[in-house]
């Protein structure tokens, strides 16, 4: 039987739960579709039987699907624009970013954690959220049910985040413009932190929303070194003592995962021969629904009950890393006078 058609069961259940997950996303933003998409899957999971039919596609939706989703989120970042209004929130972004990364490796030994949880889980929390932990799986070879968890953490938090950080921002007399370099640098997916930003401006008649999506946007030019420092202790750890010329090779694109040198190359496609306005806005789209697509497939193969009895400690790191950040956030804004 052809590749495709032996995909096309899977894929196709992938497609219709992640439609769902779209417009209930659309309808509840907060929550976003790629968290309804993989609780919609872990539900369907439960009374899916027929796997060996749809195993092959659900397997290249997880995987192939999630890359190329990576891929047309390079379309999104014109380097030049995002490098030019975000110059001022670097150091906050490289404080909160390295925060994060540097108390997670503690907290994985103390919690005894899983080490792809964690690094999932650190790299949603400090960079992107969902974008960020889509772009490191692959990387790190990260199994779905590892995936499920920390967008589930990730997920909690920005609900906190939503909810909170508006009242935190007025009882601290934050400017506008300072709000909208808090949300965009504390608030760890995209779809929340234009929640929380869009929050505060309906509270108090401002307009921190455009603000606060490009301080985003720069925070998530970092999923390039990350992934690629993560590709190169991963190879580290995996090397073995021959090495000829062929494996060398093999070692040097594995330092380099492809899907990551076309996110750059569509990022600099975008910078250097600006697209129209509405082939970048599709391409987003399709980027964001593959993602949904991804997700659904990371549901159907991940165990409900086992991602409840195993979260604790996940949460606990997620939690720790996000008060982390929130708090380096504010202080990094009153050192250099921001605040």
């Amino acid at each position: 039987m052809p590749t495709f058609k032996r995909r096309l069961p899977g894929l196709s259940l992938c497609i219709s739960i992640a439609a769902v997950a779209w417009f209930l996303g659309e309808q509840m933003p907060l929550i976003g579709a790629p968290v309804f998409g993989i609780f919609i899957g872990m539900i369907v999971a439960i009374w899916h039987s027929n796997r060996d039919m749809t195993a092959e596609g659900i397997t290249f939706s997880s995987k192939i699907i999630l890359q190329t989703a990576v891929v047309l989120l390079g379309f999104g970042l014109n380097l030049k624009q995002v490098l030019a209004v975000g110059t001022q929130s670097l150091p906050i972004i490289i404080a909160t970013i390295s925060t994060a990364l540097l108390i997670t490796f503690p907290l994985k030994k103390w919690l005894k954690l899983d080490r792809h949880i964690s690094i999932l889980v650190g790299v949603g929390s400090s960079i992107c959220g969902g974008s960020a932990i889509a772009a490191t799986a692959p990387v790190i070879k990260a199994k779905e049910e590892d995936i499920a968890q920390a967008i589930s953490v990730i997920f909690l938090f920005n609900i906190l985040a939503a909810m909170i950080f508006p009242t935190i921002g007025y009882y601290l007399g934050l400017s506008n413009e300072g709000f909208a370099l808090f949300a965009g640098t504390a608030v760890n997916d995209t779809s929340s932190v234009t929640a929380t930003a869009a929050s505060w401006d309906r509270l108090y008649h401002a307009n921190t929303l455009e603000g606060a999506t490009i301080v985003k946007l720069t925070r998530t030019l970092a999923i390039i070194p990350i992934s690629l420092g993560l590709s190169l202790l991963e190879m580290r750890q995996n090397q073995k003592a021959n090495t000829s010329k062929e494996q060398q090779t093999f070692q040097i694109k594995k330092i380099f995962p492809m899907f990551i040198f076309y996110f750059v190359l569509a990022s600099l496609i975008t910078t250097l021969f600006p697209l129209p306005l509405p082939l970048v806005s599709s391409l987003k789209t399709i980027s964001k629904f593959c993602i949904v697509i991804a997700m659904s497939a990371i549901g159907l193969n991940t165990n409900l009950s086992g991602l409840v009895k195993r979260g604790g400690k996940a949460i606990i790191l997620g939690g720790i890393c996000w008060a982390a950040i929130t708090c380096v956030s504010l202080m990094m804004q009153k050192l250099t006078g921001l605040w």
